[in-house]
């Protein structure tokens, strides 16, 4: 049964998130929607846990893997506009260990834009080192670049994330993580979390494995621009564990509310304020997302566009897909963007995760296309 509520223009969106429990397609998620800074939808339903016994809640969060970059490209974003960060910039800048290995000209365009090269370590870490962040991001900073940087897009899946925290740890003395809580999450008071705490671990809704998720991973691992030279793979059921839970790992661990993520973006459907609250200006905003990179994405060998940090003219943005309308997916199902044009701003998210790759997942589709129907 699908809970929570729903302004009447948006009736068809109950019908199609309840289609996709109806269909097999959904163990526990939730979906809202913003429209003119103000939430239009706010849907639950089914299980936060593997064995169908504990109902979802309108509280409750669960992992939203890449969705979480996005966040990360806020944040960097923010920091840009306050002259900490400077995208044309090396991160050597910030980051003086990082020009080692030849990487002295990497800049942080090319970081947010899966063009540095750095697609993964070239040491063996173990699952602890990797979460513990230090060890990943020493690699990082002492390897040299596993391509020449600019030269391809390779979706940076784990490192980007810490490519793009060190700097903002370095600029702000705090972690990433810190950083949207104080200035994101706080201020929208939204439940985001990038470590969540072991409070909150009640919340967590536990990942559901489904068909060839692990495996497209595996098959996407070994290809020839593989994500991780020789560290750590994440798999599917990760973030049932309180270790991974609780680490910063921005590329993709940030946990949150279906409604927390539709704030963020509705925000940014609006030029970067909700509800009074500025994040950003427009021009920091759109700072952050004008283009970097249009072409193919050699890891996935399919047609791709990054602002930095955003994905861009993705088919499932609806009608505006390529006018302006920014976001970013997550692995499994999570899916979430900012539409200025029509003012919306949308989040699904979801403990069943199914095929890896973007733009095939039946669900994002239905409901998306529910939205703009209303519209």
């Amino acid at each position: 049964m699908i809970q929570g509520t729903v302004d009447p223009r948006f009736a068809g969106l109950r019908d199609a998130y309840a289609s996709c429990f109806a269909d097999g397609l959904e163990h526990g998620g939730a979906v809202s929607v913003a429209v003119d800074g103000k939430i239009v939808a706010d849907l639950w339903g089914g299980h936060a846990d593997i064995a169908a016994t504990k109902p979802w809640q309108q509280d409750t969060i669960v992992n939203v893997w890449s969705v979480t970059k996005g966040v990360v490209a806020l944040a960097v974003a923010m920091l840009v506009e306050q002259g900490k960060l400077n995208y044309s910039k090396p991160v050597a800048s910030v980051w003086p260990e990082f020009a080692a290995g030849g990487k002295g000209d990497i800049s942080l365009d090319l970081v947010m834009s899966h063009r540095a090269g750095l697609n993964g370590v070239d040491v063996a870490l173990t699952d602890a080192q990797f979460l513990s962040w230090t060890p990943y991001t020493d690699a990082l900073a002492a390897m040299a670049p596993l391509w020449a940087p600019g030269s391809r897009c390779v979706y940076h899946m784990l490192s980007y994330g810490h490519l793009a925290g060190e700097p903002i740890r370095r600029v702000t003395g705090g972690s990433v993580g810190q950083f949207i809580a104080q200035n994101i999450a706080g201020p929208l008071g939204i439940p985001f979390y990038l470590g969540v705490p072991e409070s909150e671990d009640h919340r967590a809704a536990q990942m559901v494995e489904g068909p060839l998720v692990n495996s497209a991973m595996e098959m996407l691992a070994q290809g020839p621009y593989r994500h991780s030279v020789r560290s750590p793979q994440p798999n599917a059921s990760a973030p049932n564990h309180r270790a991974f839970r609780a680490a910063e790992v921005p590329g993709g661990n940030g946990h949150a509310t279906a409604r927390a993520m539709a704030t963020i973006y509705g925000a940014l459907a609006q030029g970067g304020v909700w509800n009074g609250t500025r994040l950003i200006s427009a021009g920091g905003l759109e700072a952050a997302t004008t283009p970097r990179f249009r072409g193919e994405d050699a890891s996935f060998l399919l047609p791709t566009a990054y602002a930095a940090g955003f994905r861009l003219e993705d088919q499932l943005y609806g009608p505006n897909a390529l006018h302006g309308a920014f976001g970013h997916s997550g692995w499994g199902g999570a899916f979430t963007f900012a539409d200025p044009k029509a003012r919306v701003g949308f989040a699904y998210v979801t403990s069943y995760m199914r095929e890896f790759e973007d733009g095939i997942d039946v669900r994002r589709k239905r409901l998306a296309e529910a939205v703009y129907a209303a519209l």
